[in-house]
């Protein structure tokens, strides 16, 4: 089993920086500090919205670890 990844988020409202999972990406959050809710997203997307293509991007990266994963676990 894979270990999750995370990037790491401002709070918008406390500006206290957060680490999300990546398969939260795009998703509404709420920070554990403050209790603000927001939507999570990549830092170096900058302002835009998440669109299709990057929730599909995460999901063949997530494929792609587990692929990895699995291959480094079999016996040989």
């Amino acid at each position: 089993m894979s270990r999750p990844m995370y990037f790491v988020q401002q709070c918008p409202v406390c500006g206290r920086g957060l680490q999300v999972r990546l398969e939260l990406l795009g998703k509404q959050v709420t920070c554990r500090h403050c209790g603000g809710a927001f939507v999570s997203r990549d830092p170096a997307m900058g302002m835009r919205e998440p669109s299709i293509a990057d929730s599909d991007l995460v999901t063949r990266a997530n494929d792609l670890l587990t692929s990895a994963e699995n291959h480094r676990l079999r016996p040989r």
